[in-house]
């Protein structure tokens, strides 16, 4: 069998899901695999269809937000075509991590020495521990709130604890309407495994309501086709709010009893089988209620692990984790 043949036969194995809702779609990408559009005024998106970047572009130079490395050079593709469309500077002057992760910064040395990078005091801490050439260590840091200010344009940074990670920032552009907050909301589309691979738990399901306490109409969520509108928020919150009261329910109607009555000495399966059952009957509910919603929600691993660190979540963080013993 050639490798053709066996690459036909594993596509061949895939499964199928249902249609992606249409408003869950960004704009078509051009032939270089990019788009980028104006947010408001000289605050412009660009994204790959699957991650997001911004920047603005001022008399003193550009200011860029993040860098994937699905972007990558694109970036600098993207900043030179508006630059030249505006007849403006294409020097990035300054770059600004929305946090520490590899997927959002790891084209940020693409941009030279000279850059200017700005962080969370976490943020350069963990970029410090990682020491990742491709990832230089921000030289401004702050531990609560910062204002950017370049070219007469302003983006007010603001940590307000831990979520996605434990740097995680909210970029708000009060002069262009939008705010900018990474990983925790996807446009249109579920979550991916455990809460978008989230640390913090309690953090990622109080984000939004933080998200929202801000003025703004565009939200740059980092990742997929489209901006996020506050719409968006709303449906991502219920969401996660269906899935906790689910766990809830079903951690309170769940008989623990069979599952380590059946595995005797072997505690571990015990466990197991009890946190399965508590996570399926979660979890099913809120896969039906949002396929066709949400895009994706028929992926039922990415709203079952989310649904399993919410879950683990109630018995760990917010408790109790079940009955005492006499």
């Amino acid at each position: 069998m050639t490798s053709s043949d066996s690459g036909a036969s594993s596509a061949a194995d895939l499964p199928d899901y249902a249609p992606i809702p249409q408003s869950a779609l960004g704009p078509a990408l051009n032939d270089q695999g990019y788009y980028v559009g104006r947010v408001e005024r000289n605050l412009y998106w660009v994204t790959d269809g699957v991650y997001q970047s911004a920047f603005l572009t001022t008399p003193d130079g550009v200011v860029l937000f993040d860098a994937p490395p699905s972007i990558g050079g694109n970036l600098r593709r993207a900043v030179d075509e508006i630059a030249a469309a505006n007849g403006v500077s294409n020097r990035v002057t300054h770059l600004v991590y929305s946090h520490h992760h590899a997927d959002h910064g790891g084209a940020a040395s693409l941009f030279g020495g000279d850059v200017v990078r700005v962080g969370h005091e976490e943020t350069r801490r963990l970029l410090l521990r990682d020491d990742d050439p491709a990832r230089p260590v921000p030289e401004v840091t702050f531990a609560d709130s910062y204002t950017l200010e370049v070219g007469g344009e302003r983006a007010e940074l603001a940590w307000h604890g831990p979520n996605h990670s434990p740097d995680n920032i909210y970029i708000h552009f009060p002069g262009h309407d939008t705010l900018m907050f990474i990983d925790v909301v996807n446009a249109g589309w579920v979550p991916i495994y455990n809460l978008n691979l989230s640390e913090d738990v309690i953090g990622y399901m109080q984000a939004p309501a933080i998200a929202l306490s801000y003025p703004w109409t565009h939200f740059i969520c980092g990742h997929l086709g489209r901006l996020a509108t506050r719409e968006d928020v709303s449906v991502h919150q219920q969401y996660i709010a269906d899935i906790e009261a689910s766990a809830r329910e079903a951690l309170a109607s769940v008989d623990p009893t069979p599952s380590y009555m059946h595995y005797g000495q072997n505690a571990w399966a015990g466990v197991k089988a009890h946190l399965d059952t508590v996570t399926e009957r979660a979890a099913a509910p809120i896969i039906a209620k949002y396929t066709g919603v949400l895009a994706a929600a028929d992926i039922e691993i990415f709203t079952t692990t989310t649904t399993f660190a919410i879950m683990q979540s109630l018995r760990l963080d917010s408790g109790p984790s079940g009955p005492v013993h006499p």
